[in-house]
């Protein structure tokens, strides 16, 4: 027989590792070194005070309203608790601090990891003996991953809409539906609790996979094509040969709309910029192969220059500019970098 502290210490092993092992794996998959240990801490913290947050709001709920707890579990909190998990998520594109599907997906997962392993520390200080070990596998390997998974979902589908629209509502939108839906189908319980553990633990891994796959082709052909588009084009610009260019006749073509002092602004923005992206996308390289960063001296003039450019040129000279480069979430989240 299993003494008190190993039966306690089995029930803490399942009940709160799995997820945090978990969340590790997915961090240290991470390649390209796209997430920031302090950003994914705050994503845990959040998941902590996001858990403590809904359980006040859905006890209001049901005391307002009456509510029975099934209702509660399929209805209510989906809802309530993917929303609030999911507002760290909207602060941290809007900072630039998410570009690409894989750090979305770890900073979610962070969140829901965070909010699991405040969830099951209630129900095991609450339940005290009746919290077993099938009660804390379910809710280790299951509930908790699940937690884990919506918000990571959700994310993608956030930073996906942000890509194709640079608008985070759509994209938004979608990912909380599908969070929120996801959620309340596990709350129903359609299946058998272990089966449905089962079933996470099966296809979520693969979900991740097929995500990081993606990403990574993604992210390798970006670099190498646009890095090698744009040391090219800095080349020539800095040759004099730029005019020569397709690109160069098309920047000679917006005299005709632009006063000279905005076409030099916007000269001197498109140059600047190329310089930038490729100095950031050779620190994502240099990080991929586990070599330490360069950080020139200068880089945060060059950054509050760049911005100051981009202000003097307008929407305008911006628009007009798009063919060139497009200054979506991307390529702001990419700049971002160089000043992190």
């Amino acid at each position: 027989m299993l003494s008190q502290f190993g039966y306690c210490a089995m029930i803490i092993a399942f009940g709160f590792f799995p997820v945090m092992l978990f969340l590790l794996c997915l961090f240290l998959l991470d390649s390209f070194k796209l997430v920031s240990a302090r950003w994914l801490v705050a994503c845990l913290l959040w998941g902590i005070i996001s858990a403590v947050i809904a359980f006040f709001v859905n006890t209001a709920v049901v005391e307002g309203v009456h509510l029975s707890y099934e209702a509660l579990t399929r209805y209510v909190a989906p809802v309530t608790e993917e929303l609030i998990k999911a507002a760290l998520l909207f602060v941290l594109i809007a900072r630039r601090q998410i570009g690409f599907m894989i750090d979305a997906a770890i900073y979610g997962f962070a969140i829901g990891t965070g909010f699991a392993l405040a969830e099951n520390l209630w129900y095991y200080i609450h339940l005290g003996a009746d919290f077993n070990v099938l009660l804390a596998i379910v809710r280790g390997f299951g509930t908790a991953i699940m937690h884990g998974g919506v918000v990571a979902i959700a994310a993608i589908f956030l930073i996906e809409g942000m890509q194709r629209n640079n608008h985070m509502i759509t994209g938004g939108s979608i990912g909380l539906l599908a969070a929120i839906l996801l959620h309340s189908a596990f709350n129903h319980f359609i299946f058998d609790p272990l089966l449905m553990t089962m079933l996470i633990i099966i296809f979520l891994p693969l979900v991740f996979y097929l995500v990081f796959m993606y990403t990574m082709r993604y992210l390798q052909n970006w670099l190498e094509v646009e890095f090698s588009n744009e040391v090219d084009m800095l080349r020539m610009m800095r040759q004099g040969h730029f005019r020569d260019t397709k690109s160069g006749h098309y920047l000679a073509s917006l005299k005709e709309h632009f006063p000279p002092e905005t076409l030099v602004d916007m000269y001197c923005f498109f140059s600047l910029y190329l310089e930038l992206s490729i100095k950031a996308k050779r620190n994502l390289l240099l990080k991929e192969s586990g070599f330490p960063v360069i950080i020139e001296p200068d880089i945060k003039h060059k950054l509050m220059e760049l911005k100051l450019l981009r202000k003097q040129i307008g929407k305008a000279g911006e628009m007009a500019l798009w063919p060139l480069v497009r200054m979506s979430h991307r390529e702001l989240w990419e700049l971002n970098q160089l000043d992190s």
